[in-house]
């Protein structure tokens, strides 16, 4: 028969475990925290983990989780700077044109196209958007994609070669 041990053994054991997962997702700076969060998730759920789980495992899965939090955390936050550049960055397009025709194509045309060709999303994911089915999602993008190649002067000549 298995027994828990008490939770101040398992962070003995295991916290060296869970502090170089934190690590490996984050870097050292923002592991620390992780590994906290961690441990107070786990704590949380001990008292439910059955005697005979892979603490180990279930402690790296927690730890995984709560760095991916933290990374998303962040990336949702704006960075403070001293000094704004004095031109745009490079890389980011602001074709004016484009973003006309974008937005003159019919609603579910345009929100096909940008889901489907700049968010990446496959047809199946914009139909749960959308409503309707992936063969629907497929058809409005592919008329998005027609009406621009008519009416944007870049696609256009993409469309006769």
């Amino acid at each position: 028969m298995d027994v828990k041990h008490p939770f101040e053994r398992v962070v003995t054991d295991h916290g060296a475990t869970v502090l170089r997962v934190c690590r490996a997702v984050l870097g050292p700076v923002d592991a620390d925290d992780a590994w906290s969060e961690t441990f107070l998730a786990a704590l949380r759920a001990y008292p439910d983990l059955p005697a005979d789980a892979n603490v180990e495992a279930w402690l790296v899965t927690i730890a995984h989780r709560k760095s991916v939090d933290v990374v998303r955390r962040a990336a949702r936050h704006a960075v403070p700077v001293a000094d704004l550049p004095d031109r745009a960055v490079v890389g980011v397009s602001r074709d004016l044109d484009l973003w006309a025709a974008l937005a003159a194509l019919p609603d579910k045309q345009r929100r096909s196209v940008a889901y489907h060709h700049l968010g990446g999303l496959p047809y199946e994911e914009v139909a749960a958007l959308l409503g309707g089915t992936a063969a629907a999602a497929r058809r409005a993008s592919a008329d998005g994609v027609a009406a621009l190649r008519r009416t944007y002067p870049r696609f256009a000549d993409e469309g006769r070669a």
